[in-house]
């Protein structure tokens, strides 16, 4: 695989899938904590919404899934803040009404013909440079949160009804943490796909989850286990010929069937 770094193509995508998955370790993280884990799958399906609106409006897709998929957890979030029980259900149709107007938009432009293997199960081999530079300022934005609001975030993620008591506005940072998800959610759909992403996201943060005893220490691992499994993936789906979102997938399940074993028989 070294001859294979020489290509623009090759660079761009062990970049992406180096910033993809720290970005994933740290909201990966947070999403678990938070319970969210349906919540970012359902933001993931609504994204395609997005797609199908860019394909249709000639808009880069990353905008247009973005701004999709924002909106998808701003109504997320109002509808669900007071009414967490009901997430499911709320989940469920905004994942089923942002997949059909993406298909139905896509349906509608003339002449287009989509891959939509390429968003389903990722197409990290076609980062462009301005995707790059996406990715970068997402994850430099993610940094900048975490650090600044470390204490808050920590108190909503595990007592939010505690946290309000001390001042903290939960609502601020029920929807800050949404927000940045379904950003997220966005760029690790260019590497893994919108049918994978959850894995992505949940994967390496519960083989974090039992070797770290911090919410820092967990994302700081978490972005390091992604990206290992990221560069393990990649390495298989070049040398293979295989689909590198579906690579690096099975890369993570078989790494955490193996940690499981391990794990258990230790304890």
């Amino acid at each position: 695989m070294i001859e294979a770094l020489s290509f623009d193509f090759m660079q761009h995508a062990l970049l992406a899938g180096i910033l993809v998955s720290f970005a994933a370790g740290i909201i990966g993280s947070l999403i678990v904590v938070n319970r969210m884990v349906f919540l970012a799958g359902g933001i993931a399906h609504t994204s395609y919404g997005g797609i199908g609106m860019a394909v249709y409006f000639g808009l880069p897709i990353f905008l247009g899934a973005s701004l999709f998929a924002v909106g998808s957890a701003l109504l997320i979030a109002a509808l669900t803040l007071k009414k967490r029980h009901r997430m499911d259900t709320f989940i469920g149709l905004i994942w089923a009404v942002g997949m059909a107007i993406g298909v139905i938009l896509v349906d509608l432009t003339p002449g287009y013909n989509v891959d939509l293997m390429s968003y389903l199960f990722g197409s990290i081999l076609a980062v462009s440079s301005e995707d790059l530079w996406f990715m970068g300022a997402l994850l430099a934005i993610i940094l900048a949160v975490v650090t600044v609001w470390y204490r808050d975030i920590l108190a909503v993620s595990y007592d939010s009804e505690y946290a309000s008591l001390r001042g903290v506005n939960v609502t601020f940072f029920y929807t800050l943490i949404l927000i940045l998800s379904a950003l997220t959610v966005v760029i690790a759909i260019k590497v893994v796909g919108l049918i994978l992403v959850i894995a992505m996201l949940t994967i390496p943060v519960y083989i974090a989850e039992k070797l770290s005893k911090s919410l820092f220490s967990m994302m700081f691992v978490s972005g390091l286990i992604a990206t290992l499994f990221t560069l393990a993936g990649l390495w298989l789906s070049y040398t293979y010929n295989l689909t590198s979102g579906a690579s690096i997938i099975m890369v993570s399940a078989l790494s955490l069937g193996v940690f499981l074993l391990v794990y258990r028989s230790k304890n």
